[in-house]
């Protein structure tokens, strides 16, 4: 069954475009309505057509950023903009899948339209997210504020939603502790490229941990530098790819380490060079949907070492197979997994060369997208029949 058009609506690009490539190459991708301009979405394999851009959404928003000034309730209203416009241009189609946060009165029109309605969540239901934050800068003694624009959305979003399409089983405990029906829920996790991110030889000895992504209190950051310098390991470093978040230069300071490498952001296309010169990879994320920069590494050949909240557990088979996981805010289990493999490095390689093989069969975008479609045909089936 692929007699079926889908409209995607998106606030800057997340794995959206991901997801938009593997229902165009389906043939069943309509429009996918981005504030990116169409220059940057062909990159994704769409033609101009099927592409609708409102780029003068995202140029206000990154000017914003520009200024330092985090101001939620302008984002807000900008996403609520962005949304309105696109119910107006919306044609009656058989789904419509929008972007969590961004999509409001676009999913009301697409509901009034009786077509099928998706909204992508790609963290923790935003209860979750919201109030473990809030907990994590009162533990470091700072007060978190939190997005109330941006919650009172998805909340409504949630409630109106046929369905929600989210990462993980992390994710999906997250829904189900907060009321959402498991029946409204499609676990799909996200996929890599492996023409992109592929395993290079290693050209060194020293036992190196990667970690990538923002350095926050949210990727539990602080606990892994904290971790890396109480152990002080001879021919051991840790490598960081990423921005650096204010609220973290003070841990930064407090772990001044020599061994600590800040290296700051990188291009997609030149991450598999750092992941293949590093012996882990390491995820202390307080929650995320699924950190796709886990199966980056993996596909590069790095065991993984995660925490309960970041999706990775779906990526490993058994604890020890494919790398381990471990509980959030926890420096002694994030210490004891690096010194068993730093003196266990043989096993770190096995460990390794599985993870590589776990993502490259069953972790891919064109499994992703597989996947995807059999969940929508299902879909369409149950509501024609």
């Amino acid at each position: 069954m692929r007699n079926f058009k889908v409209d995607i609506l998106v606030f800057g690009r997340f794995h959206l475009f991901d997801l938009a490539k593997q229902l165009n190459k389906s043939g069943v991708m309509n429009k996918l309505f981005t504030t990116y301009p169409k220059y940057k979405v062909k990159e994704w394999g769409l033609t101009k057509e099927k592409i609708v851009s409102k780029v003068i959404y995202e140029i206000i928003m990154r000017l914003t950023y520009k200024t330092g000034i985090k101001n939620y309730w302008f984002n807000s209203f900008l996403k609520t903009l962005f949304s309105n416009k696109v119910s107006k241009e919306l044609k009656k189609n058989d789904v419509f899948i929008g972007s969590s946060g961004s999509s409001l009165e676009t999913l009301i029109k697409a509901k009034e339209e009786g077509i099928v309605t998706i909204i992508e969540r790609g963290c923790s239901h935003y209860n979750y997210q919201q109030n473990i934050l809030t907990e994590e800068f009162s533990l470091q003694g700072l007060k978190y504020n939190p997005d109330y624009p941006c919650w009172q959305r998805e909340l409504l979003e949630y409630e109106l939603a046929d369905y929600i399409s989210i990462p993980s089983s992390f994710v999906k405990r997250s829904f189900l502790e907060h009321g959402i029906p498991e029946e409204k829920l499609l676990v799909n996790p996200y996929g890599v490229d492996l023409s992109k991110f592929k395993q290079i030889p290693k050209t060194d000895k020293i036992f190196r941990i990667i970690y990538a992504g923002g350095l926050t209190f949210q990727k539990g950051s602080h606990y892994l530098l904290q971790a890396f310098n109480e152990l002080s390991l001879e021919n051991c470093e840790l490598w960081h790819l990423g921005s650096i978040n204010e609220e973290m230069r003070p841990y930064i300071e407090k772990y001044k380490n020599e061994n600590i490498k800040f290296l700051g952001h990188k291009p997609q296309n030149e991450l598999y060079k750092y992941y293949s010169q590093g012996s882990v990879f390491i995820m202390p994320s307080i929650q995320e949907g699924m950190a796709m920069v886990q199966l980056q590494a993996m596909a590069c050949g790095l065991p993984l070492v995660c925490t309960t909240n970041t999706g990775g557990d779906d990526l490993i088979t058994k604890d020890g197979e494919e790398g381990f996981v471990i509980p959030i805010r926890n420096v002694e289990a994030i210490k004891e997994k690096i010194l068993f493999l730093y003196e266990n490095q043989d096993i770190a390689k096995e460990m390794g060369k599985k993870a590589k093989a776990r993502v490259s069969s069953g972790f891919t975008w064109d499994d992703y997208g597989d996947r995807y479609i059999k969940n929508l045909e299902r879909i369409l089936v149950a509501k024609n029949k």
